[in-house]
């Protein structure tokens, strides 16, 4: 049997209100303008309910349920206790499919490659290492750190580095958008 392909995955990091939503969007439509498949791991050490009370999925869950899935015509959601809180490498080998990258916002400290997101209107503590695995900062300003330091606003030149660094196997084809 093939063994499934290892989906690489970016993780965009940094402190509350720096903008790691609205980059992260960004490169979103960047990358799916050039014919790429992306999926995104938002993590919230806070919690969340998607299920509204008096819901269908939410009486199921109520009544005692430990998986819910809701299935429409174009889409699918997966409602699941969990006993911990799963890894990325958790989450991608059990959920995610069909996507070329894996973009993932929060889970500070994992092990995958990061760029952090930083605006110097938040503070003065430069971006470093200290997170390990740092490969780029998206900041406001130039900055000296010992990585690239990347326009925050410049969402093609962003990409254009994940490209090459993480979809180059594709890119080197060509076009993603011409690939069968």
């Amino acid at each position: 049997m093939a063994q499934k392909r290892k989906i690489p995955v970016l993780s965009i990091v940094g402190r509350s209100n720096t903008g790691k939503t609205t980059l992260i969007e960004k490169m979103i439509r960047e990358l799916t303008a050039r014919g790429y498949r992306v999926a995104t791991i938002k993590h919230n050490l806070h919690g969340f309910d998607i299920d509204h009370p008096g819901k269908d999925s939410w009486r199921h869950r109520e009544a005692g349920a430990r998986l819910t899935v809701m299935a429409s015509p174009k889409k699918v959601a997966l409602i699941k206790d969990v006993d911990r809180d799963y890894t990325i490498d958790e989450i991608r080998d059990r959920y995610v499919e069909d996507a070329d990258i894996i973009i993932v916002e929060g889970y500070k400290e994992n092990d995958f490659p990061k760029i952090e997101v930083f605006r110097s209107s938040l503070g003065d503590e430069l971006p470093g290492k200290k997170r390990g695995n740092l490969i780029a900062v998206a900041s406001d300003r130039p900055l000296g750190v010992d990585v690239p330091c990347l326009d925050i606003n410049d969402a093609r030149g962003i990409v254009d580095m994940v490209e090459t660094r993480f979809l180059k196997a594709k890119a080197k084809k060509g076009s993603a958008k011409t690939e069968g």
